[in-house]
């Protein structure tokens, strides 16, 4: 296989995981509604197709351009554990191939054993039931079937896939979590996405290779060259992304299932159709989304139906481009500003929570967090905003850390320290224990010791059924979410959220800190301190604003 082909396979690749993006997210373990790993791993790819594409249509490829560009674009566009995992796979597969002209089996298991061992480095405590073990189940077939003289690159490649679902369809024996939600893992179900649309560029399938480059939904928020103006003009061909399950009345045989794809090809695009015994999942984006529900009534009857209006959500994010470029505008004047010692980097959302971190002596604040991971070239512009020596970066989201490990191991000319804080109160309470007289090494570790006597639970609403923690859930139901999983569950914000702190509380705890999000009034906001002063009258209450969206309250116990 030459860098032309390779090209073609990668590109193909993220097209097929972009088109499953939704549906990977919904494996995410908890039901919350910014379940965002297929997101992530489709922001984090698509990072670097962009670049791959400019190569592949000048039509001369060569190995070493082609693997700077699958690298370098995927390790500055990575998002999320999931993406920057994904990342350092595409990272560690260039390392084993960019020497050569052309590609062979031997080669190729040489590369992807070379993509697990510098995926797995990435992660300071691997764990298993995740996509590296899927990646690790891929390697292990390739160096067997290389091993074994195979000659056919498409049947090494079958074969490869095969092993990779098979060890997939495992996880959720490897992860009791995954078992308990009856999920395999949704990073290597992203995985496998990339390695099937690959395959089947490679098997001669017609696929449309080609990228929108002006989408912000590829870009986190900034058009290709910054092009407000393209984005703008930039056309959503089907409208509304229609979702819903079908409750069989007959048996969905292979025909039928044909029968029913093809039709919704042709009124739509970014189609999933995934059949089970009794039920089929159905994704389609379509400009008439009664056209999708009545060809599926006569399958069966319909649940958990859910149609979003893109071209809305599309004048929404050029809204906040706007804003986001407005104050880009203001960036050179912070540069100008004298160099300093020290500096702080936050990733924060939420008007409250943002005024917070700057009341806190903050420099700069990542809008992001929950509902859109930062990317690793996020974090490298923020730190380029900030001139100082020494730069503190809180991600405050456990799903943020890689990707701020990744900006730091990327930096030269500054000193940053990533303090691992998993939530918005350990951001805050690292920031506050910051001693100026201290050096940096005995910042970072009071800091770090600190964080782990901050317990944080989140208040959000279950976007479907499940059974977790031992607990039953529905759609709609209230959750409060602690540190290390579901406290509780109810149909009421109030009684959940004071459930949800009964279980974070011991008796060390001292001081309980309430950050009401945008959702919710300042007067039942002020209710529920006073229901938590009556039942803790030992501790000291803060109810702060926060404003942020999708969590009605996040609160700390420390």
């Amino acid at each position: 296989m030459d860098a032309g082909m390779l090209a073609k396979l990668f590109l193909a690749g993220a097209k097929n995981l972009e088109s499953k993006k939704e549906w990977i997210n919904e494996l995410n373990v908890f039901p919350v509604p910014d379940g965002d790993t297929g997101t992530n791993m489709t922001l984090t790819i698509m990072s670097a197709a962009r670049e791959v594409a400019s190569l592949y249509e000048m039509g001369d490829v060569d190995m070493r351009s082609l693997c700077k560009a699958i690298s370098s674009g995927s390790l500055r566009g990575a998002r999320g554990n999931s993406g920057v995992i994904l990342s350092q796979l595409f990272r560690g597969f260039t390392k084993g191939v960019k020497e050569y002209d052309e590609v062979s089996i031997p080669l190729f298991a040489s590369a992807f054993e070379k993509a697990v061992e510098t995926a797995y480095k990435a992660v300071m405590k691997p764990k298993e039931g995740t996509i590296l073990t899927v990646a690790k189940g891929a390697a292990l077939k390739a160096r067997e079937l290389a091993d074994g003289g195979m000659e056919d690159l498409g049947e090494f490649m079958a074969q490869i896939i095969a092993r990779a679902d098979e060890v997939l369809a495992q996880t959720p024996e490897m992860l009791p979590v995954l078992k308990q939600a009856g999920v395999v893992d949704s990073g290597g179900q992203g995985l496998m996405q990339v390695l099937k649309g690959a395959y089947d560029a490679y098997l001669g399938k017609e696929i449309d290779l080609s990228l929108d480059t002006a989408d912000t939904a590829h870009t986190g928020g900034r058009a290709a060259g910054g092009n407000l103006e393209a984005q703008a003009a930039a056309e959503i061909k089907f409208g509304y992304c229609t979702e819903f399950i079908i409750m069989l009345n007959k048996v969905f045989n292979i025909k039928m299932e044909m029968d029913f794809k093809a039709y919704l090809e042709s009124i739509g695009d970014s189609i999933v159709v995934v059949a089970d015994e009794d039920v089929v999942k159905v994704h389609v984006h379509t400009n008439d989304p009664g056209l999708a529900i009545q060809k599926a009534l006569k399958y069966g009857a319909l649940s958990n139906m859910k149609i979003d209006n893109m071209r809305l959500e599309h004048q929404e994010k050029l809204f906040k481009m706007s804003k986001k470029e407005e104050k880009a505008q203001e960036a050179p004047a912070v540069l100008e500003q004298p160099r300093k010692d020290v500096g702080f980097i936050a990733v924060s959302v939420g008007d409250g929570i943002n005024e917070i971190f700057r009341g806190l002596g903050v420099d700069h604040i990542i809008e992001g967090g929950q509902t859109m991971n930062p990317s690793t070239e996020d974090m490298l512009n923020a730190i380029d905003q900030v001139n100082a020596d020494t730069i503190f970066i809180l991600p405050n989201n456990k799903n943020i850390i890689l990707a701020a490990n990744q900006a730091q191991s990327l930096v030269r000319d500054k000193k940053i320290v990533v303090i691992p804080t998993k939530t918005v109160p350990q951001g805050i309470t690292a920031v506050i224990n910051y001693v100026p007289d201290l050096g940096v090494e005995e910042n970072e570790k009071a800091m770090t010791a600190e964080i782990a006597s901050v317990s944080t639970g989140q208040v959000t609403y279950a976007v479907r059924d499940t059974n977790i923690d031992g607990k039953e859930i529905k759609q709609g139901d209230f959750m409060g979410i602690g540190d290390k999983g579901i406290l509780s569950v109810g149909i009421a914000i109030s009684e959940v959220t004071l459930k949800m702190i009964d279980e974070m509380m011991s008796d060390e705890r001292e001081l309980i800190s309430i950050y009401y999000g945008q959702e919710i009034q300042e007067e039942d906001a002020g209710s529920l301190r006073a229901q938590v002063e009556e039942k803790y009258p030992g501790c000291d209450i803060e109810l702060q604003y926060g404003g942020q969206p999708i969590y009605y309250y996040i609160v700390s116990a420390e």
